[in-house]
C-alpha cells in the first residue's frame, strides 16, 4: 500500500509528500501538467498518480483520485485479511504446544499463556473475572447482524460495572447492527463510557481486556472459547482491532453515499463479495444478514445494473466499478495523518 518512492520522497499514495500533493492536486484540478513540472517529485511517477498523456508525450495526465482510493483501500483490506489469517494459524500453533505439555499442575486446561474454557459457564466465570481486574479499557469486535436484547442484557451488569470504574470501552460492529433499537438503547444507557463503531464486515468475536487478557471462540457454535495472555499473541489482536478501528464508521455518522444512482452502501458490499466469486451464504454471513435478504439484494443490484442473468451481473458489477471495496470513512486524506462486553 506504501510504495517506496525516492530517497527525498520516501512515501507511499497514502501520505504524499507536499510538493507531490500540489502537483497532483493541480493535475487533478486542470486534468494534465507539463511533465517539467513534476521532475521535483518523481514519486508520482512511481506512485501512478501520474502517467504521460498519450497524445502529447510532453504532458502528464493524472490517475482519477477515485482509483487511487480504491487501489488503497484494496491494499488495507488485504493486510486485514491476512492479519486474520495469521492470528488463525496463530491460535491453532498455541493450542498444539499447549496439549504438548499436557495438563496443568492445577488440573486446568492449557497454560497460563492460553487457557481453554469448555461450557458458557466456565467462560462466564473467565469474563467475570477479567470484568473485575479490569481498570483501563476495554475492546470488542462484536460480529453479526442486529443484536438481540436478550444479548445485550446478558453482558449488562459488567458493562456498568465497568462503567462505574472508568473504564473506556470501544465496540466494533457490522453496518447492519446500526438498525437494532437494542443497541441504541444500551449506548444511551452507557453514554460516553462507551464508543461504537461499524464495518461491512468485522472479524469473529473478540475481546480484549487492558490489553492483557483476550478471549476468542474456540469452535463455531462458541460453547468453547480461548483466553489468551501470551503478551506477543495479545499485542498482535491489538494491533489488528486498532486497524479495523480506523477504517469503521462511528455509529453517531451517516455511511457513506455510493455515488451510483439506485445502489446502496450494502449493496455495494455485496456487490464486491459477488465479484470475488462467493456465494449467497458465505456474503450473508459475512455481513451480518439473513440469506434472504442477501437475495433480495442481489436481486435489486440485478434490476439497478439491467442484469438478466448472475453471469451478466458479475460483468455489470465490473463495469461501474462495484467490484472494490466499499469507499468507508476511515481512509485518511493524502498528506493527513470502550466497548461493552456481551
Amino acid at each position: 500500500m506504501a510504495g517506496h518512492g525516492t530517497d527525498e520522497h520516501p512515501h507511499g499514495a497514502d501520505r504524499l509528500c507536499e510538493a507531490g500533493d500540489r502537483v497532483y492536486s493541480r493535475a487533478v484540478r486542470r486534468g494534465r501538467v507539463p511533465r517539467r513540472d513534476a521532475e521535483a517529485v518523481p514519486c508520482l511517477l512511481e506512485l501512478a498518480l501520474l502517467h504521460p498523456d498519450p497524445d502529447d508525450m510532453d504532458w502528464l495526465v493524472p490517475t482519477s483520485p477515485q482509483e487511487v482510493m480504491t487501489r488503497l483501500l484494496r491494499g488495507v483490506y488485504d493486510e486485514i485479511s491476512a492479519s486474520q489469517r495469521r492470528v488463525g494459524s496463530a491460535v491453532a500453533a498455541f493450542e498444539w504446544y499447549a496439549g504438548l505439555g499436557g495438563p496443568s499442575a492445577s488440573g486446568g486446561e492449557g497454560t497460563a499463556a492460553i487457557r481453554v474454557l469448555d461450557g458458557p459457564a466456565r467462560i462466564q466465570a473467565a469474563l467475570d473475572e477479567a470484568t473485575a481486574a479490569c481498570t483501563t479499557e476495554v475492546l470488542t469486535v462484536q460480529p453479526g447482524g442486529i443484536r438481540r436484547e436478550h444479548e445485550l442484557s446478558e453482558g449488562l451488569h459488567r458493562a456498568l460495572a465497568l462503567r462505574g470504574r472508568g473504564v473506556r470501552m470501544r465496540d466494533l460492529y457490522n453496518h447492519v447492527a446500526r438498525h437494532g433499537q437494542g443497541l441504541l438503547n444500551y449506548l444511551e444507557l452507557m453514554g460516553d463510557a462507551v464508543e461504537a463503531r461499524t464495518l461491512d464486515e468485522v472479524i469473529d468475536r473478540l475481546i480484549l481486556f487492558d490489553r492483557t487478557v483476550a478471549f476468542i471462540p474456540a469452535n463455531a457454535d462458541r460453547t468453547m472459547a480461548l483466553e489468551l495472555r501470551h503478551p506477543g499473541l495479545v499485542a498482535y489482536l491489538v494491533t489488528v482491532f486498532e486497524r479495523l478501528w480506523r477504517l469503521a464508521i462511528p455509529l453517531t455518522a451517516a455511511l457513506p453515499d455510493t455515488g451510483i444512482e439506485g445502489i446502496s452502501h450494502r449493496e455495494q458490499s455485496i456487490a464486491a463479495l459477488l465479484a470475488e466469486g462467493h456465494q449467497d451464504a458465505v456474503i450473508a454471513e459475512r455481513l451480518g444478514i439473513s440469506v434472504r435478504t442477501c437475495r433480495a439484494h442481489i436481486a435489486r443490484l440485478s434490476e439497478t445494473l439491467g442484469a438478466a442473468s448472475r453471469t451478466q451481473l458479475g460483468v455489470r458489477i465490473a463495469q461501474v466499478g462495484l467490484d472494490g471495496p466499499p469507499r468507508d470513512a476511515g481512509l485518511t486524506a493524502p498528506g493527513r495523518e470502550s466497548p461493552s462486553v456481551r
